[in-house]
Formats: C-alpha cells, structure tokens, sequence
C-alpha cells in the first residue's frame, strides 16, 4: 500500500454533504463580498494597522489564496505575525494565527469579536434565519442559543425508553452504527472492498435525504433550496406529531423548550416556526457534516496505522469486552482512544478555518487598530500545526495527549487543539457531536477490523473545503473480530 499526502488540494470549496454557502473559488465565504477601499484608515496615535502582503488592484490576494488557503496564511503569518490583513478583492480581511492571540480575540476579548460578517452567501442559509451565520448577535440570538443548549442537554440527558442505552443520543447513535457494520459486511461480501464515505450517513432508508445530499455537484443556492425545503418538512411533520411524554429527538427537544418558554424567562422575546426551522437547519446540517467528516477520517487513520487501531481494540476488549456495546459513560476508561480521536481532529484539521467572525465594535488586539465591522479569520489549521506548540507536527500520534502513563488525557495539550472554534460563537453542538464520533468509533472498531487493500496508492492529501476531506478511496476492506450479537 503507497500512501500520498501532498501540502496541495484542489482549489474550489467542496464543502462536504450538508447544506453550505455559495463562495467563491479557493476561499471560504468571499462571493459577493462588497467592501470599501480600506478599513484602516484614520489609525489613532501609538497604535499600528496590521501587516499583510500586497495585494495587486481589484482582485487584492485572491490569486495567492486560490488553493489551499489554509496552507497560504499559514505560510504568510510567519511572515507578518498572528495578526494579518489580506485583501478579498478590495475588501480588507484580518487573519488571525497563534493559539495565544486566537483566544485572546475570542475568548478575552469575546463581545469585541463575536459578530458575523453580513456576507451575501449567508442569506441563502436558512432564508437568512440562521442563528449560526447570522449578523445578530443580540438578545434575539442568545435567546435562540440558549434555547438551542437547553434542547440539546435534554437529548443528551433524557432516557431512552426502550433500550439499555443510557440515553436517547446513546440509542439513536447505537442503532445507526449497527446499521453502518451491516453495510459494511455486506459490502464487503459483495465487492471485497469498498468506499465507506458515502454509508456514513443517517436514515439510509430516507431516499429524500439521500437525494438532497447526493447534490455536490449542483451549486450552492440549489443545495440551500432543496435543504430547506426537506428540513421544514421535518419540522412541521414534529408539530403536528409532538408528544411532549415521547421526545424523539432533538427537533422533538426544541418544540418543547420552546413551549416552555412560553410563559417562562425571555418570554418577551418570541421564537417563531421560522426561527425552530432555522436551528433545526444549522443543527442538521452542520452535525451532519462534521461527525460523517469525522469518522471517515477516523477510519482512514486507523486503517492506515494498524498498530494504533490494534491499542485501541486492546483497550476497548480490557474495559468494555465483548459482551456489551460502548457507552457514553465509558469515555473516562478509554484514554487511549479519546487520546486518538484528539489527534485525528489535530492532524486532520478538517475544519480549517471557523465561520467567519467580525468585530461588534472598535478594538485593539496586540497593538493593533481592529475597525468595527472587520470580518474576521480564525485559521485553526496553523494552530494545529504550530511547530511551537506541538512537537513533529506532521506525525500522526495520540501519545501526545496521554501522561507519561498512558492513563489520563493530559488536559494541557487536549486545550490547545482547534477545531470546533472558541469563544462565544463556538460550535454549539461540540458537546454531541464529540459524543457521536465517540460511540460510532468505538461500536464499530469493537466489532470490526479495518484495513486497506494492499499494493494500492491510497492519497489522504486533503481536498480543501468547509470541511477538509480525502480523496475517494475505495480500497477499505473489513473483517469480523469475534461473532456479533445484535442487543446494544
């Protein structure tokens, strides 16, 4: 087997199976941007406008960052520093690098850089609705984020009725990942090897789905239509069906925050069909992505590295055994494996860059003169590629994030890894989705083994998109570890 990484991928924005912004080739989120001549005008005395390469007339640094930008700025910042403009066309865009000065902005500096920028691609997100995406950041949005919290807490936390799981994500993640090893061996039977990306999917049965994220090929206010159309679907479908003793999932979850909130703190702030459909969108979508993106790159990782696939099996047999699927609650007891699913979201950085940010008002960052309005790029790649921070960064190692005795993640080092943003805008759905990829890496590596086809170039170079993917592989083979008993 030759594996190929090359430090190059192909220039447009794939984006991956859910529901994305229309942009630009090579940049995330750039189409339409209109902007002035220049942001940094007017700097008050003993402060500095930020450096950055120069950019030629009308296009600015478009042509530099038409591949692999991630890759470019990383290159660039070690030029200018953490704190760097380039130029989208004529509209200035600060890049910021550094784990330090990243939370600094987001996290110290929070209110300042919590805004949105009002991109004309994020319109044909959920009508414009999209509490993830849109410019809001008042009490309107952190009514609906809150809402969103309490929802997903009560998904996480309620009890499944009808299984042993512990909870309802427990249940519904169980039996889609019994669902995903069917597949596979049948696959597996029938063409003795197979491309696994495409049956990590939900609801395989749910031929709309499948129609919807079958469109890759069509552009992306086509996707949004179609997206949309399906969730608001789902969502009138929940109302008229809502049984508030059964919750479902987590769109059952919303409707009965909702509900409750009716008479009830922030009830002066109303939360319509519209807004539910949105959340529903953003969840839906950007789960979707994130968690299949996620366990693809998992399985490549430990189909290429049998050796680290076979320490963490060792450590799933020792603490679980056979007898019983994974659990939730079994997160503690495996480190090897939580040390794993760290350095495959490290090395991966599938999500390269967070949505863009923009500054709520006038601000000074390392001494640097930041304008309200700025739009805002955190570029997470080069922080989990920071020779400063980590040590061979180019080296695939879950050792790094254990202690010196392999028996706890060390905290320090598991702090520094980038990937679902910072802040007050980060990923809201972490929490679950880090649950999910959890219970479907270890379900699935309990019963299977994974391998790939021998004498055959496997290429992991990342295709740059919202979401990093490797290119098409079709030579994943599995087999069975020890016979399989169907209770969860």
């Amino acid at each position: 087997m030759h594996i190929k990484q090359e430090r190059r991928a192909s220039g447009y924005l794939s984006g991956g199976s859910g529901p994305q912004p229309h942009c630009s080739p090579g940049f995330p989120y750039t189409s339409n941007y209109e902007g002035c001549d220049s942001l940094w005008q007017h700097v008050p005395q003993g402060l500095k406008s930020p450096p950055g390469p120069r950019g030629i007339p009308i296009l600015g640094n478009v042509l530099e960052l038409r591949k692999d930008p991630h890759l470019v700025l990383t290159r660039l910042s070690k030029k200018y520093g953490d704190v760097m403009e380039v130029r989208i066309g004529t509209r200035p865009v600060l890049v910021l690098s550094g784990l330090d000065t990243i939370r600094q902005a987001l996290v110290k500096q929070g209110e300042d850089f919590m805004g949105r920028p009002d991109l004309y691609s994020f319109q044909y997100i959920s009508n414009g609705q999209s509490p993830t995406f849109s410019p809001d950041s008042g009490e309107v949005w952190k009514a609906l984020r809150k809402l969103t919290q309490n929802a997903l807490k009560t998904f996480s936390s309620t009890p499944s009725p009808t299984s042993s799981s512990t909870c309802l994500l427990e249940e519904h993640v169980s039996k889609e990942a019994e669902y995903v090893i069917t597949k596979f061996l049948q696959l597996m039977e029938e063409e003795k090897r197979f491309d696994l990306t495409q049956y990590l999917h939900y609801d395989h049965n749910d031929q709309e789905l499948l129609k919807v994220v079958n469109f890759n090929n069509e552009f992306g206010e086509d996707i949004n239509r179609r997206f949309g159309i399906f969730v608001e679907k789902i969502v009138q479908e929940h109302y008229i069906s809502f049984d508030k003793g059964h919750i479902r999932d987590i769109t059952d979850s919303l409707i009965e925050r909702c509900q409750e909130k009716s008479g009830g703190e922030d009830a002066c702030i109303p939360i319509s069909n519209e807004k539910i459909i949105a959340i529903v969108h953003d969840l839906f979508g950007a789960g979707f992505d994130t968690v299949t993106t996620a366990l693809s790159w998992s399985l490549m990782y430990v189909a290429l590295y049998p050796d680290i696939q076979k320490k963490i099996q060792d450590e799933l047999d020792q603490h679980i055994g056979r007898e019983r699927r994974p659990r939730l609650s079994d997160r503690g007891s495996l480190p090897y494996t939580e040390a794993f699913i760290l350095e495959m979201f490290r090395h991966s950085s599938f999500l390269p860059f967070t949505i863009p940010h923009s500054t709520t008002k006038t601000t000074v960052l390392n001494g640097y003169y930041i304008p309200k309005g700025t739009c805002v790029f955190i570029n997470q790649w080069q922080v989990n590629h920071d020779e400063k921070l980590w040590k061979d960064p180019s080296a695939f190692n879950p050792e790094r994030f254990l202690n010196a005795a392999g028996t706890e993640i060390n905290r320090t080092e598991s702090d520094k890894v980038l990937i679902f943003g910072l802040g007050k805008r980060r990923c809201i759905g972490e929490s679950i989705g880090r649950w999910e990829v959890f219970l479907f890496l270890t379900i699935l590596l309990q019963q299977l083994e994974f391998s790939l086809r021998p004498g055959e170039e496997v290429d992991i170079t990342p295709q740059y998109g919202l979401t990093m993917k490797y290119k098409k592989c079709e030579s994943f083979q599995i087999k069975k570890r020890f016979p399989m008993k169907s209770s969860l």
